[in-house]
């Protein structure tokens, strides 16, 4: 009996990696995949700096003018621009955003996942079985995606848990314990826990987790102490606690929920337009065109426009999921 569910769960991933292969194909010639796949050092510099420019304004504006409103709106371009700094780490796990692999490793660590309590070298090989089962039962973030459509009042608790800090608190917890290996390493809410003894190999591996994340947060809080603002941190472990999270569900849903056919690789990743406002929160990295990093994973995020539009021309979006903006993703992630 176990083997024939191994069977069917090594057939459906087979399936849907061929469907892949063959439908980037239909839609994108060899020439333009190659010219798609080209890597820019310069274009790289450019996303980067764009994502620490505004975690820097976000930094002076309640340093110029402290007030309530400019802490609101700290907390939440600071929210935004840390999961800017997780789409950073994603995509150098995929080393698709500079030339260098060892430029992409250091950077999605200490200008990406380090902000985020996360590192890289955890991340990839989680993040490469999502793209292997997506959608499928082995899909480690399917959790993130279940539960929606649901109704206006759980929606409303879900994002008072993130706008109030509860969901940070237990997620930081938990990436804690993941990092000194009480837990199995899981972003999308399965909690398994580990029995392991605590080894010398243990600990030196919990001090490899945790070194970059602490020295990370250690460096910031030097540079403002520098400045004269050391309270400053408080607004970006405040926003780690509660707007990060709020912009990490919504991402989370537009990427993959209410997608109407979750096994079905032409549907269950959607493309989402973004103004800058949802680019601010939810959109960061072009991380909004995830039908088309599904589809070719190598792709750097700054080609995905243009791989879009190839797209879009060709007819892929009759049948793929397009929806025009974040709020009517939400309006289909909640029941009327």
């Amino acid at each position: 009996f176990v083997s024939v569910i191994l069977k069917h769960k090594c057939s459906a991933m087979e399936n849907q990696l061929q469907w892949y292969n063959k439908t980037l194909r239909e839609y994108i010639s060899n020439e333009e995949l190659k010219t798609l796949m080209q890597k820019s050092d310069w274009k790289a510099f450019l996303e980067i700096a764009d994502t620490w420019f505004w975690i820097a304004f976000a930094f002076t504006l309640p340093a110029l003018y402290p007030n309530v409103l400019t802490v609101i709106v700290s907390l939440f371009i600071l929210g935004g621009k840390q999961l800017a700094c997780a789409i950073i780490m994603h995509d150098c796990s995929h080393d698709s955003v500079f030339t260098s692999r060892k430029l992409n490793a250091f950077v999605g660590n200490w200008l990406g996942g380090y902000a985020v309590l996360n590192n890289l070298e955890q991340y990839r090989p989680y993040h490469r079985e999502h793209h292997t089962y997506t959608g499928l039962e082995n899909d480690p973030d399917l959790n993130l995606v279940k539960g929606y459509p649901t109704t206006k009042i759980s929606m409303f608790r879900k994002f008072l848990r993130d706008l109030s800090g509860a969901t940070g608190i237990k997620s930081n917890i938990a990436v804690i314990a993941m990092h000194l290996q009480i837990l199995s390493y899981n972003l999308g809410g399965v909690v398994k826990r580990l029995f392991l003894p605590w080894t010398k190999e243990r600990v030196i591996m919990a001090i490899k987790n945790l070194a970059g994340p602490l020295a990370f947060h250690l460096i910031l809080l030097a540079i403002l102490f520098a400045v004269g603002k050391p309270w400053l941190m408080l607004l970006w472990i405040g926003a780690q606690l509660t707007t990060y999270n709020f912009c990490l569900r919504v991402r989370s849903i537009s990427e993959h929920s209410v997608v109407g056919e979750q096994t079905n690789p032409h549907k269950n990743s959607r493309t989402t337009y973004a103004n800058f406002i949802e680019r601010m929160l939810f959109a960061p990295h072009h991380v909004n065109y995830h039908a088309e990093h599904h589809l070719c994973m190598g792709i750097p995020p700054y080609r995905l426009p243009a791989m879009h539009k190839l797209l879009l021309e060709r007819g892929y979006f009759k049948e793929g999921s397009l929806k025009p903006n974040y709020l009517e993703v939400l309006k289909m992630a909640i029941n009327n």
